[in-house]
């Protein structure tokens, strides 16, 4: 069943990828208003964790920053369906890495790095950095239970170069990748929510006391990868703007959790300052209630 909707499907999103950009934005506004009005995906959801970390924000603002929330997401969907199809010269004129000699000059140390990243802006077309370096970019990605669709996302997002590793595998193919003499980036979302029983680290999140996931911190100290974030701005629509911010350049000595708050508070001046890029769809802050184990940190 699962490859037969994936055969349906696939020339549905193959003919949509290839619609001049202006019938595709069109597209993307009509399909906001089926996701937005009748549908109605998360909007329960949407709400509560705006209505949570803005608190002093009026009804008609939150409702505001909701609406803008899903005509972002829904361009954003539809701009990863586009990378099925869309020329190298397309997408670094729509996403500009505004300091790719930070990167230029990593790679003539030779030197790993593992870069941060959130469900911010576009983390979508991020991997065009992967045409403009000379590193092995490794996505790290939670698997999807369709398999046939599993593999069109990995399609799309290593169809620039980028090698795609599932979290699961993540630990193992990195620590192996350092006994090879290649040059290589690894690049995690790190905004997600971890398993309550794997909570051990609680601190603010927009004003909210979370668990953060310190999978990118661990790897950054344990192998010696210099950790940078790559902060995305949305410009206008279908235009994006990205800078490699450093987060530390010396991981080995660097205190505990220094990392993950200095990353959590770049997201969060983005999040304030444009609060509808983020994913407020996701559930980032369902564990906020939950009892914290008496060996946690919290910060």
């Amino acid at each position: 069943m699962q490859f037969i909707l994936y055969k349906l499907v696939y020339p549905i999103l193959w003919l949509i990828s290839k619609l001049p950009w202006r019938f595709f934005y069109i597209f993307s506004t009509v399909i906001f208003f089926l996701v937005y009005y009748i549908v109605r995906y998360r909007r329960k959801t949407v709400t509560q964790n705006l209505k949570l970390v803005f608190p002093h924000k009026k009804h008609t603002e939150i409702y505001k920053i909701r609406r803008n929330f899903y005509k972002h997401i829904c361009d954003m969907f539809l701009e990863m369906i586009r990378s099925i199809s869309i020329s190298n010269e397309e997408m670094k004129q729509r996403f500009k890495v505004l300091n790719l000699e930070k990167l230029h000059e990593l790679e003539a140390k030779g030197e790993n790095i593992i870069v941060f990243m959130a469900h911010y802006a576009s983390y979508e077309w991020a991997n065009v950095v992967d045409i403009q370096t000379n590193f092995q970019a490794v996505g790290i990605y939670k698997q999807i239970g369709n398999k046939y669709f599993d593999r069109l996302v990995q399609q799309i997002r290593a169809r620039f170069g980028s090698r795609i590793v599932t979290t699961k595998e993540a630990m193992k193919v990195i620590t192996e990748d350092q006994l090879n003499n290649g040059l290589y980036m690894y690049a995690l979302v790190s905004d997600q929510s971890p398993k309550i029983n794997k909570a051990t680290y609680w601190t603010d999140f927009m004003g909210i006391k979370i668990p953060a996931f310190l999978g990118a911190e661990v790897l950054s100290k344990r192998l010696g990868l210099n950790a940078y974030y790559l902060q995305v701005e949305k410009v206008k629509r279908g235009y994006y703007e990205a800078k490699l911010v450093t987060l530390t350049e010396d991981p080995e000595n660097c205190k505990d959790y220094f990392i993950i708050k200095k990353y959590i508070q770049l997201l969060e001046n983005q999040i304030h300052n444009n609060p509808e890029y983020y994913l407020w769809s996701h559930k980032r802050w369902k564990h906020r209630n939950a009892p914290i184990p008496e060996d946690a940190t919290i910060d």
